[in-house]
């Protein structure tokens, strides 16, 4: 999609003094710390069935094992940064659909629960939290960790969106179609304050997603750009307020312009930015 290099650009014109990193290729073994061997076996030789492509929603190329591999590897670096400077960004990611041994929903690897289980496996972080807010369940996510307790799952989406079969998150809060922002706000902020309450976090990945917005295609809800800007902020100020290392992913955006989705995810860019220097200062 063009939406990831205009927002690339966007931030290469307008926040130069942010770094940007090529991401490293996840490898097999950490593709396996969220996959079973037998699905990545098929899906990197090129072997996916018939139902598996179609569930994918897209085509199988070495191209689309290579750009999720970096994809994967880009939240790992990420959440590896964001220990160091508090946050950092993939400007991609966010793959959440998923699952342990197949694809579904344009996502082919879990990078969330990769860079998780990665940065758990060196021994960096142990209790990471995962806050879904792409308006689509992430189902994926919740099905690989739903036994284990060290990783919270956290998903406030459209319950009346994809995917039809809901998976079960640690907290999972459902949104009527139409949700405006006043309503999504006030449901957000009591979920993190209950997550606050149940789990000891010491990290967070953020799934921010551009679809919630009114004029997303996919997304059924009617949020307006500053409500988004809103809804990051409330995410940033739960991760000052318990001193969290976050690293955000952009995930799903389908706006009939380009433009629209650009701006969503380049201002949760620019407000993670912000809280990053209000670390810093």
């Amino acid at each position: 999609m063009s939406k990831y290099s205009e927002l690339r650009k966007r931030v290469v014109q307008e926040l130069d003094e942010i770094e940007l990193l090529p991401p490293k290729a996840a490898s097999d073994d950490q593709l396996g710390l969220a996959h079973e061997t037998a699905y990545l076996s098929r899906a990197i030789s090129g072997a996916l069935d018939k139902q598996d492509c179609r569930a994918l929603g897209f085509p199988w190329s070495e191209k689309l094992i290579e750009r999720s591999r970096r994809s994967s590897g880009a939240t790992i670096m990420a959440l590896e940064s964001a220990l160091d400077d508090m946050v950092s960004v993939n400007l991609a990611g966010g793959t959440h659909h998923a699952h342990a041994d197949r694809p579904q929903g344009f996502c082919l690897f879990n990078d969330s629960v990769i860079a998780a289980k990665t940065i758990q496996q060196r021994g960096l972080r142990n209790y990471p939290l995962i806050i879904d807010c792409d308006v689509h369940q992430g189902n994926g996510t919740a099905s690989i960790l739903q036994s284990d307790a060290t990783v919270f799952t956290f998903s406030i989406h459209g319950q009346n969106n994809f995917p039809a079969n809901k998976a079960v998150s640690d907290l999972d809060i459902g949104l009527p179609d139409h949700t405006v922002d006043k309503q999504y706000l006030a449901e957000l902020e009591q979920g993190l304050n209950k997550i606050a309450s149940q789990f000891d976090a010491d990290c967070v990945i953020y799934i921010a997603g551009a679809d919630p917005y009114e004029g997303d295609r996919l997304g059924k809800l009617s949020m307006t750009k500053l409500g988004l800007l809103a809804r990051d902020k409330l995410v940033f100020d739960f991760c000052r307020r318990f001193s969290l290392p976050c690293a955000v992913s952009m995930a799903g955006g389908y706006a009939n312009e380009v433009s629209d989705i650009v701006d969503i995810h380049f201002q949760t860019v620019k407000a993670a930015q912000a809280h990053f220097l209000s670390h810093n200062h």
